[in-house]
């Protein structure tokens, strides 16, 4: 029954990753070539088969769930387009339609290989979703991929910045009322807003020195909304 599932919303689908460019059709050789490289069914030993790019998550054959490719990343999975600026509402549908495909509630029945299968997928598709949905996150993923990270604990900061936080900071600890946290929550809020917009127009500048600098800023802002969340509990 669930292989019937399976199947009918993988053809409603098609799951292709946005940003793949269309590709012209394959040569008899190519296609050849390229169903030869395709990793096998690990059940059945048929080739997954269609075009390179496309999500291979059933076999066509015997529709065992296959393993995560370990070649995608998280753009590519969760079909958006390699970019700062992240469509939340499609993302948010992209995460709800592979769960619906892979979640190990589904696999209860199946065997132990794809049960394992399963909780990889999941848990793939979990870690993808939170990191592309928050914009900091986002961020830090999309220099990884250019071979760029920003150590915990980085110094290399507006020293005009630093003393803004120090002082947001003071007023924090100093804060008695749910109103005087408030108001501080809105001016973190504000510099944030401010942070993301800048963050987007570096990344579409190809400016990933300046990309860093204003993740950095990022990270110390969203340890002040921490600290602004744990100031609430008690209020």
């Amino acid at each position: 029954m669930w292989g019937g599932r399976a199947g009918a919303l993988l053809r409603v689908w098609g799951l292709r990753p946005a940003w793949s460019p269309r590709r012209r059709p394959l040569s008899c050789n190519a296609a050849s070539q390229a169903r030869s490289n395709s990793p096998r069914c690990w059940k059945c030993g048929g080739s997954p088969g269609g075009p390179t790019g496309e999500d291979i998550l059933f076999c066509p054959r015997c529709r065992a769930l296959q393993p995560p490719d370990p070649t995608r990343d998280y753009f590519s999975l969760m079909d958006c387009n390699r970019s700062f600026r992240v469509d939340t509402m499609k993302l948010q549908h992209r995460y709800q339609q592979l769960q619906r495909l892979v979640h190990p509630d589904f696999f209860s029945q199946r065997s132990q290989t794809e049960k394992d299968f399963s909780v990889k997928h999941s848990t793939l598709v979990n870690d993808a979703y939170k990191t592309l949905l928050a914009p900091l996150s986002r961020g830090l993923y999309l220099l990884k991929l250019r071979g760029i990270e920003i150590p915990e604990g980085t110094d290399e900061m507006d020293k005009q910045f630093l003393v803004e936080i120090m002082e947001i900071n003071e007023k924090l600890a100093e804060a008695q009322h749910e109103g005087a946290v408030n108001e501080i929550e809105s001016i973190v809020a504000v510099k944030q807003k401010e942070c993301i917009d800048s963050a987007s127009r570096a990344f579409e500048q190809d400016d990933f020195e300046k990309a860093k600098e204003i993740l950095t800023k990022m990270r110390y802002l969203l340890n002040v909304e921490e600290k602004i969340k744990l100031k609430k509990i008690p209020l």
